[in-house]
């Protein structure tokens, strides 16, 4: 039986979307096969809609000193601490592509602590996870270990950032009911034939 994308709210068909949000939804179809349900659920508001996906794609698809594989880590570990299951198992499946490690969003989705990640990887998690959980608590003392890993000024506040606004998404994929999309499970856990 096929569940619903997102029960508790109206989800718009992509034919009465306006028409930039329309072009991009089919953009992704086109580039993944199918369209995510954040997408879909997100576009029953489209102003809200531009403005998340605007920062998305500024925190997401920017080149620095945190690799695109190292941002998805960010958003698995916070989602699965705040109980997001659409963002863990989408975002796990894009870093299991982006890793190229089919191991590493299923280690991180339950302990990163425990995931063969490298130090410089957990004390960017761990900073991540006190501001996604206790913000109000971060101090000075929580820069030290991230400087010492070579982490600038600009990745401390994407670290902070992503952190911060996948809560936001986190927070409305709860409140939703988002539904993963069956496509996600076996994204990057299988070699391509």
């Amino acid at each position: 039986m096929m569940q619903p994308i997102a029960p508790r709210f109206p989800v718009p068909s992509v034919e009465a979307l306006p028409e930039d949000i329309r072009e991009r939804l089919l953009a992704v179809q086109e580039k993944s096969g199918f369209i995510p349900n954040v997408f879909l659920t997100l576009a029953f508001r489209p102003d809200e809609f531009r403005a998340f996906f605007a920062y998305h794609d500024a925190l997401m698809d920017k080149d620095g000193g945190i690799s695109k594989a190292e941002r998805e880590m960010i958003v698995v570990a916070t989602s699965a601490a705040n109980q997001c299951q659409y963002c863990v198992i989408a975002h796990g499946a894009i870093l299991r592509i982006r890793a190229k490690n089919p191991l590493v969003a299923d280690q991180i989705a339950v302990n990163y602590r425990k995931a063969d990640i490298t130090p410089r990887q957990r004390a960017m998690l761990d900073f991540a996870m006190k501001v996604s959980q206790q913000a109000h608590l971060v101090s000075d003392a929580d820069f030290a270990p991230l400087s010492a890993h070579g982490f600038s000024d600009d990745d401390i506040w994407d670290i902070a950032a992503i952190s911060a606004f996948f809560a936001l998404s986190n927070r409305m994929a709860n409140v939703t009911a988002m539904r993963p999309n069956d496509e996600f499970y076996l994204m990057g856990r299988l070699p391509k034939t």
